[in-house]
């Protein structure tokens, strides 16, 4: 495995432009099998691997390159489905570029492994081979409640089939998967391959209840009584406002309103919200991973323009660089250091900014540019400027200890101020990564796992 020299790094291949505009299923192709054994093998199979040490599932990364190279499928397959609840679906929406891969010995000089395209290759190729996730089918007499199905609720439910514990999950919406489902465009990850892990959950024994939110349709009371132990794993879907005039006019909308309404859509489901962009001059303001896909979305959509506008330079953009690539490439335009001071009618009132002398420690500060206001036309803007914890009243009356962001306060093991309550994922951390919530999932279900067994 030193064939780095060798061996240029390789991204999975992407569906041509003019190809992927016009639809929304996903536009990275699968490696073939010599492909992921050729960018296995230049791993240098470091002693203290970075890769995982960044990773925040802590995947085992070197192995089961190692045993990609090598040809053993089935047990690359096990190592990496042992560490992550679903690998398929994270080596797809990860931002690989700033953890795994921005960690990896190779980065900074010949090109770090394709750690994202190959763990993907191999779940797929396992799963078209007949390999499945492995669940206990030996039950302890234990039962888990989950709110929210998430990434956070899908990986504990897993971790805890895994050891025989009963898991029911319940999710407000018609389908599960959270932001998986309704968040995250088809482009990116095919919903078909989020409701399979939710197979194989409910395969191993979960019951789903679906369009049953706590606290309505069910008391969080019943949980508490019924449950041997309760996770809340609800995301941070509350949209964040710039606080500027304008902002809740009638062309301004939210992105996580624009990109479920789209999903429901597309799911013949009954509709939220839809925000038809159809023929428009579309402007996103924001840098992240979310205001990329509503640029992109607004392609598909057919909109007349899109512009995304950021108040930093590209260098800082938050989203993934491999994001930001496909944005242009799809004919979105960017427009850097101009910040929103006003919305009205025709579109976006900015000023330019520029980046002051970087502080003592090191991080630089937004600055407007006196005199340099102007206007970005627009028809439709929509807000991708993070967002907020919801806290349902279920969580109010539960008197569950929150933080001053209004995130469930939690130990070291993701446990709640009541012992009986655990939480994770956005309703602790806020707006974060998928894969954090799935390591904060795993961490929950280790702990119940053992609080049970030494009972």
């Amino acid at each position: 495995m030193l064939n780095f020299t060798k061996i240029d790094r390789n991204n999975p291949s992407k569906r041509g432009v003019m190809d992927r505009i016009k639809d929304f299923k996903e536009v990275y192709n699968v490696f073939d099998k010599n492909k992921a054994q050729e960018q296995a093998d230049r791993c240098i199979g470091c002693g203290d691997p970075y890769c995982h040490n960044k990773c925040p599932l802590h995947n085992i990364i070197p192995a089961w390159l190692k045993q990609t190279a090598g040809n053993d499928l089935e047990l690359a397959f096990n190592i990496s489905n042992e560490t992550s609840p679903f690998p398929e679906i994270l080596g797809r929406i990860c931002p690989q570029d700033v953890l795994c891969e921005g960690d990896c010995s190779l980065n900074d000089t010949h090109g770090a492994i394709t750690i994202g395209g190959i763990e993907t290759y191999i779940s797929e190729t396992g799963f078209d081979n007949g390999l499945v996730p492995k669940f206990s089918k030996t039950k302890i007499g234990k039962k888990v409640a989950v709110v929210g199905s998430g990434p956070a609720g899908i990986s504990v439910a897993t971790f805890l089939l895994r050891a025989g514990i009963d898991v029911d999950m319940y999710e407000r919406a018609s389908r599960a998967g959270g932001l998986l489902t309704y968040g995250i465009p088809g482009f990116k990850l095919d919903k078909h391959r989020v409701q399979r892990r939710i197979d194989w959950l409910i395969e191993a024994g979960m019951n789903l209840y679906t369009n049953c939110e706590i606290g309505k349709d069910k008391s969080f009371e019943e949980l508490e009584k019924n449950y041997d132990a309760v996770f809340i794993g609800i995301g941070a879907t509350k949209g964040k406002y710039p606080n500027i005039s304008g902002e809740t006019n009638s062309n301004v909308h939210l992105a996580m309103e624009f990109l479920t309404g789209i999903q429901q859509r597309n799911f013949e489901e009954e509709i939220t919200k839809f925000v038809d962009v159809k023929d428009k001059n579309v402007v996103v303001i924001g840098g992240g991973d979310t205001a990329m896909d509503c640029v992109r979305t607004s392609v598909r959509e057919g909109a007349k323009s899109v512009k995304c506008l950021y108040r930093r330079d590209e260098a800082n953009m938050p989203g993934s660089k491999k994001e930001v690539q496909n944005s242009k490439e799809e004919g979105v335009q960017f427009v850097f250091n101009v910040s929103p001071l006003s919305i009205d009618e025709n579109g976006v009132n900015v000023i330019k900014t520029q980046m002051s002398e970087p502080d003592v420690s090191g991080r630089s500060s937004v600055v407007n540019v006196a005199g340099s206001e102007y206007s970005e036309n627009a028809d439709i803007i929509i807000l991708a400027l993070g967002f907020d914890q919801e806290v349902p009243e279920f969580i109010k009356n539960a008197n569950l200890e929150l933080d001053r962001w209004n995130g469930i306060k939690v130990n070291e093991f993701y446990q709640s101020s009541n012992s009986k309550i655990y939480s994770g994922g956005d309703s602790v951390r806020g707006a974060d990564l998928a894969v954090r919530a799935a390591a904060d999932g795993k961490v929950a279900a280790q702990n119940i796992i053992k609080v049970f067994n030494n009972k």
